[in-house]
């Protein structure tokens, strides 16, 4: 785990305790990074509740319940399938808190309007959901510690 990720998850666990709050991911680009973070924080399983890995969109829409024509018309990659793999965490699991990503970590998969390094983040609890697009820099596992980075950082932000 990166030097940032310890102190970032470490910091998200007690805010995430101080709240009485789970945390459920789903994860596509990250492949999981993200629920590997915060689950290498020794008594994680107080704050961190699930996580899904839904790369192919059968799993965004059979394990979270994401609307297939939603990804038809927004495609995978848009801040609007973020949103309800994030929603759709919530709904699946036990988690009061839940973030996604989908994205293309390349180096193959960006179109026009869709680079590589395109990530789409989804933040939600309690009917409130954020979500936001980047472009990071990079080869494969540099846009996805980016990404898993980012999305650790924005859910503190998020949460309080």
């Amino acid at each position: 785990m990166s030097n940032e990720l310890v102190p970032l998850s470490t910091a998200l666990g007690l805010a995430l305790q101080a709240k009485g709050l789970l945390l459920a991911t789903a994860e596509s680009c990250t492949g999981g990074g993200v629920a590997q973070a915060v689950t290498d924080i020794s008594g994680s399983s107080a704050w961190f509740e699930r996580g899904f890995v839904t790369y192919s969109n059968g799993a965004k829409t059979g394990m979270l319940g994401v609307p297939a024509a939603l990804i038809a018309a927004h495609g995978a990659v848009s801040e609007e399938v973020a949103a309800a793999m994030a929603q759709g965490t919530l709904r699946h699991s036990d988690a009061q808190v839940a973030v996604s990503t989908t994205g293309i970590a390349g180096p193959t998969g960006g179109v026009p309007g869709k680079p590589v390094g395109t990530v789409c983040f989804g933040w939600a609890m309690a009917g409130r959901v954020q979500t936001e697009r980047r472009v990071f820099a990079g080869d494969r596992q540099a846009v996805r510690e980016q990404a898993v980075a980012h999305a650790l950082r924005e859910l503190l932000r998020f949460i309080q």
